[in-house]
């Protein structure tokens, strides 16, 4: 059978996004996540500030289950205007 993922899952996966450094910002990408892999362990978060301050770099893992539930979380997330870049 032949995957369109080298991923297996469930697996934990690290989702980096990056946006203006706000709590608006924090607050939009955490609930977009939850929407999707449900409650996040604020452990699993990681943010780093740009040198300047003016930009926020967060790094959540989750546990993923499927490549459809990354799709859409990916949608989503590319489809906010807070957010720069998710990778």
């Amino acid at each position: 059978m032949r995957s369109d993922t080298l991923l297996e899952f469930p697996c934990d996966f690290p989702l980096k996004v990056m946006g203006r450094n706000n709590d608006e910002f924090r607050s939009i990408v955490i609930g977009i996540v939850q929407k999707h892999v449900g409650d996040v362990d604020m452990t699993n978060i990681e943010e780093r500030p740009s040198r300047d301050g003016n930009y926020l770099g967060i790094t959540i893992t989750v546990t993923a289950t499927s490549k459809a539930q990354l799709d859409g979380l990916y949608m989503e997330l590319t489809s906010c205007e807070r957010v720069l870049i998710s990778l």
